[in-house]
């Protein structure tokens, strides 16, 4: 016998009450605004017996289908579920002032470790974070020269669907409200075709610096409590010393959590350019693990160890117990950076007056003391390299092609979906008698081509029990060129002198 409308949502009540996202005191009000979003006017008393609890995602896709059914959403796609399911969380998701008064309570009686963990539960128990999204996402290390790369397949953003670019395309009036997903005014907002619903989303003001940003977590999380941090304004990414005054004050209170930024520029920079924000979480990053093989020291200031760090891309670290010292020496190395020129490596910092020198810069906590990794980036194109010179090349495009931001930088390939299908069929085709002809065959994984005979030839001990633990160990290499290609002074013995040189042009 199928179960009742009214079955499914009494069991998201249970669930309310079970994660204390409601009281008892307010079942009759959360079950009349669920009523409401679905339409109904009435309601039947259901007795629950004890049988095992249905997920939270067993009990939104019941009530969907049921909505489905009832001709109650405008199509049956994955945006409008998205949107219907949103709304109908967001029912049961508390008032802002009472989140952060939650947040709050927590961080002045328990720590700051405390409040984090509350409110990434609290996002994941709100729906916000759709953890049987996350749960599709491929992950996997790969043993690379610089340590263990971080690898994950994306497979829980969803795309959009056809129905809903098509009810895009034939909106009349195309909204600017939020500016962006990022704006504090996304909270509670009811979403569109082309907007994601966020009823259930809540946010924490954080004061960085003497101004006032917030503190919320990203609905697809690529590592442990993955949250971002944002300016209260929408104004652009701009590097500069308050952006290390921010890192280090946000580290200060989150002791526990790294922060970095998104270069400024395009190409080097995050997707979104036109919201100054920061990604950070309870991760530590391959980068975080890699050493220092060369140090250096500023005269001015004593208190602070400087030094080259052994990674792909060019990385100079500071770290002291004076927050205020790494400031102002990672402003002081920003200004040098951001003017500086060799053309021996390719690098020049303006043409035709534009820049194309910045930083990517992260900040996190060891001990008592503070760390500032300062990763130089530069944005200039030529005739060769058109998408960037220090971009992935062609030849590792059928891998990565997108711009290399901060998680990537850090060591995490965050790389398309398209990849699960593509490293399947490839593994079939390799330990197959003709690899050429079988690849051929799949116009999908032509690109793979060369890299895939190159595998082939070096691991002629490929079998159907091994091929995709070493297309995966390829791909961690394949990654590790991407952030070399990256990397504006190459690790060779003419990129190692240039940097050498640049250190010596600074150093006081």
């Amino acid at each position: 016998m199928t179960e009742s409308i009214y079955t499914h949502v009494q069991r998201l009540l249970q669930y309310g009450i079970k994660k204390k996202l409601i009281t008892e005191w307010d079942l009759d009000l959360t079950r009349n605004a669920i009523l409401d979003v679905l339409g109904l006017r009435d309601w039947d008393v259901i007795e629950m017996g004890e049988e095992e609890e249905p997920s939270l995602f067993s009990i939104l896709n019941s009530i969907l289908d049921w909505a489905e059914a009832q001709g109650k959403l405008e199509a049956d796609s994955i945006t409008y579920r998205d949107l219907l399911d949103t709304k109908i969380m967001g029912c049961l998701v508390p008032r802002a002032s009472e989140v952060i008064r939650t947040f709050n309570d927590a961080y002045e009686q328990r720590g700051p470790e405390a409040a984090t963990q509350y409110f990434y539960e609290f996002s994941q128990d709100v729906h916000y974070i759709r953890t049987d999204r996350i749960a599709k996402n491929q992950h996997w290390l790969g043993p690379t020269e610089y340590g263990d790369m971080e690898i994950t397949i994306n497979l829980s953003k969803p795309e959009k669907d056809p129905i809903a670019i098509a009810a895009e395309r034939n909106m009349i009036q195309r909204s600017t409200y939020p500016e962006c997903l990022l704006c504090k005014e996304n909270v509670g907002y009811a979403g569109r075709v082309n907007h994601p619903a966020r009823q259930n989303h809540r946010i924490i003001p954080v004061e960085l610096a003497d101004e006032l940003w917030y503190f919320q977590y990203s609905p697809y999380v690529y590592y442990n409590e993955h949250c971002i941090v944002f300016s209260e304004e929408h104004k652009p990414m701009k590097i500069s010393k308050k952006t290390f005054e921010r890192l280090l004050g946000f580290v200060e209170k989150f002791p526990h959590y790294f922060i970095g930024s998104n270069a400024d520029l395009p190409i080097v920079g995050g997707s979104i350019l036109s919201h100054d924000h920061f990604q950070g979480g309870n991760h530590e990053f391959p980068m975080a693990k890699a050493p220092v093989e060369k140090e250096f020291s500023f005269r001015e200031y004593p208190d602070v160890k400087a030094g080259i760090v052994r990674w792909p891309m060019s990385v100079i670290r500071l770290s002291g117990n004076n927050p205020n010292d790494l400031v102002e020496l990672g402003a002081y190395i920003l200004a040098c950076w951001t003017t500086y020129s060799d053309e021996s490596v390719d690098i020049l910092s303006h043409t035709e007056g534009i820049p194309h020198n910045t930083i990517t810069p992260i900040a996190r906590r060891r001990g008592t003391s503070f760390e500032l990794d300062l990763v130089l980036r530069n944005n200039r194109t030529n005739d060769e390299h058109p998408l960037g010179i220090f971009h992935p090349h062609q030849e590792v495009h059928h891998i990565k092609k997108e711009n290399i931001g901060l998680i990537e930088v850090m060591g995490l390939a965050v790389l398309p979906g398209r990849l699960k299908e593509e490293l399947r069929i490839l593994g079939e085709c390799l330990i197959s008698d003709d690899p050429v002809q079988e690849i051929e065959t799949y116009p999908e994984v032509m690109k793979h081509l060369h890299w895939a005979l190159g595998i082939k030839q070096s691991h002629p001990q490929l079998n159907p029990a091994n091929v995709q633990q070493i297309l995966q160990q390829e791909v961690g290499n394949i990654f590790s060129k991407v952030l070399e290609h990256a990397g504006v002074f190459k690790r060779d013995l003419a990129g190692n002198q240039a940097f050498v040189r640049f250190l010596h042009s600074i150093v006081q």
